[in-house]
């Protein structure tokens, strides 16, 4: 019988201090060791996931205690460990950082801890302090007993003289320090207005993995890193995060339509539906074999040139849409609409099968959990069904345009957005990102204090 996958959640004061790159490093040096391992995110996110898949060779899926019950976050934990000897899973923002204004922040690392009961692997950027990272290291393991930090990674380490001398402070708190990797410029990965540029558009990504395993194998102590991670508790369910919106679903995936949670996959998956892939940069229509299509985020800005080009693409999607649904998230759903207006004010006319105008000349960044009650039959379910999920863009809607809205939108805390997306036919479209129904939420507060407790 299999030894039990053994799990482990990386994680920091705050965002910057280097999780991806530690995170990425510790995949990259267990795969190439030949242990099974495999990553999941913490919270809502498209872009790390993909580096994560890379570097594990496996698919990296999302967990998140805001948008997803109990029930369904243990399923999609079983499935992100499938096959492994090692799941490794990095947190957003600070551990304790969420939602709303509680102690601990609804959706936060430190319940997904605290759920499914991981050690924490805590990353310090110490560049600009010294002795007084152990008072960091002290508080973030006594803030709450429920959170167990296992093990320190000291990150930006500027000499030996440096590391000494913290390392000393921390050994006065009985909790290991595990690796100190040391400062350079050189270890970094391209950013741009969502977070990291995505990884299949890195030409060297795999150079620059084989470069973060030599940095973990010299400088993080690999072996005790395994030994701290703990045998990971999640059960198997058969439920589903959303309704597959077809039996045969067209699905446009490029650079330019990216953005789909994995777990939403296999849950369509597992309900019976077939998931067809197209590419509307290659002017490729929807297959006609399929009953519906699926348009996810990515990044259509740097596309809306050869978008707008795209007549074959267009033209034949117009057609689909006559009989049957549409549906576009985020850039997807900038791709229904009559306009796109790319960051230097040029106008480039996109599907037109919804009758909004998006713009990046006009920046504006619109992010956090978001319920969503929806406000007409669609692919994401009936009129009345709620949502949770998010937004994330800088994309502002200067035409909203005349199509009936969509759903009607709230932020975590419950204040209201009001209507938002758009309905014109069998064509629905909008910025939020869905991850889970609501449904699966039921019972959440009474289980969550159950299994914490």
């Amino acid at each position: 019988m299999r030894q039990k996958t053994k799990a482990i959640l990386v994680a920091a004061p705050r965002s910057g201090a280097g999780k991806t790159t530690v995170t990425l490093a510790l995949l990259a040096a267990f795969h190439r060791r030949g242990l099974r391992v495999r990553a999941a995110k913490c919270g809502p996110d498209y872009i790390d996931p993909a580096f994560h898949a890379t570097a594990s060779r496996a698919p990296c899926l999302n967990l998140d205690c805001w948008a997803m019950g109990p029930v369904l976050l243990d399923s999609v934990a079983h499935e992100a460990a499938a096959g492994a000897d090692l799941l490794i899973v990095e947190s957003a923002m600070g551990l304790f950082d969420g939602a709303g204004t509680g102690a601990i922040g609804e959706g936060a690392a430190a319940e997904l801890v605290m759920h499914l009961r991981l050690p924490v692997l805590l990353v310090l950027d110490i560049s600009g302090q010294a002795q007084s990272a152990a008072a960091t290291v002290l508080g973030f393991a006594s803030y709450d007993p429920r959170v167990r930090v296992g093990g320190i990674i000291l990150n930006r380490v500027g000499s030996d003289r440096h590391h000494a001398a913290i390392e000393r402070a921390i050994a006065t708190l009985d909790i290991p320090v595990v690796g100190a990797i040391p400062r350079d410029e050189s270890i970094h990965l391209p950013e741009r207005h969502l977070g990291l540029v995505q990884a299949l558009e890195h030409d060297d990504l795999d150079l620059c993995l084989r470069r973060l395993a030599d940095l973990a194998e010299h400088h993080l102590n690999l072996s005790f890193i395994q030994h701290l991670a703990a045998p990971l508790r999640a059960t198997p369910h058969s439920v589903t995060a959303l309704p597959p919106p077809g039996q045969r679903i067209a699905l446009a995936s490029d650079t330019a339509f990216a953005f789909i949670y994995p777990h939403v996959l296999s849950g369509w998956w597992r309900a019976g539906a077939e998931i067809v892939t197209f590419s509307p940069l290659a002017d490729e229509p929807p297959p006609e074999n399929c009953d519906a299509c699926w348009l996810p985020g990515g990044y259509p800005e740097l596309h809306a040139g050869t978008l707008a080009n795209a007549g074959r693409f267009k033209a034949r999607l117009k057609h689909f849409a006559e009989s049957r649904p549409v549906h576009g998230e985020c850039g997807g759903y900038m791709v229904l609409g009559e306009r796109l207006i790319d960051a230097n004010g040029n106008r480039h006319a996109m599907a037109g099968l919804l009758t909004h105008v998006t713009s990046f000349a006009e920046r504006r960044l619109h992010l956090g959990y978001r319920v969503a009650t929806l406000l007409q039959d669609c692919q994401l379910g009936p009129a009345g069904m709620r949502l949770r999920g998010h937004e994330f863009h800088y994309a502002s809607l200067v035409d909203p345009g005349v199509d009936e809205p969509l759903a009607e939108l709230f932020d975590a805390r419950g204040k209201a957005f009001g209507p938002s997306g758009g309905r014109r036919g069998h064509v629905t479209g909008t910025f939020f990102h869905a991850i889970a129904r609501e449904e699966s939420l039921a019972g959440h507060a009474q289980q969550k204090l159950a299994k914490l407790a």
